[in-house]
């Protein structure tokens, strides 16, 4: 009785933890799937935990104004399943590894830092407020910046999923809808 109460007890913390990184809808395709359950321990942390992510950001938007590039911030953490899954399947896929170098600045925004102080994780509102506060879409969250620092668009990743991973052609036409070329239309 007590280990069925356990396991009772677990189910919702568990979907807590799935709903904490981005919703999944839609059915499994042939696209590259990610395998929901598949071990992530064998992911590169690409999140930098002592990386200030103001200073990540505009480093990156000063070099997107120099190589004519817009700016994709990936906001989320070490923590998220999907988004170590998100960074590992467009770095993993040539074509859209290749689009990603060519057009973007990418670069990983760490959502949350452990407080010397208190302990506690805490969100870095500064690098929050000049992304647009994009934590209201779930982690992974993919926010595109011009080579100015304006936030041209949000991408919920829920968008790019289908069934259990994600979407080969869905990710590749987001990557290639918000290039500065297309932007300008180009």
């Amino acid at each position: 009785m007590k280990r069925l109460f356990l396991k009772l007890a677990l189910v919702p913390a568990a979907a807590v933890l799935a709903l904490s990184c981005s919703n999944q809808n839609g059915s499994q395709t042939e696209a590259a799937p990610v395998e929901k359950n598949a071990d992530v321990s064998a992911l590169a942390r690409v999140y930098d935990d002592d990386a200030d992510p103001s200073a990540q950001i505009d480093a990156a938007i000063s070099e997107a104004a120099s190589s004519g590039r817009n700016v994709i911030c990936q906001v989320g953490g070490n923590w998220c399943p999907w988004c170590l899954r998100f960074a590992d399947f467009i770095t993993s896929d040539e074509e859209i590894s290749k689009l990603v170098d060519a057009d973007y600045v990418y670069v990983h925004i760490n959502v949350r830092h452990k407080n010397p102080e208190t302990g506690k994780n805490e969100t870095y509102s500064d690098a929050m407020a000049k992304l647009g506060n994009p934590m209201r879409f779930g982690f992974p969250v993919m926010v595109v910046l011009d080579s100015e620092g304006k936030v041209l668009h949000f991408q919920d990743s829920s968008y790019l999923e289908d069934g259990e991973g994600y979407d080969r052609d869905k990710v590749l036409r987001f990557f290639r809808n918000w290039t500065a070329a297309a932007v300008r239309g180009e």
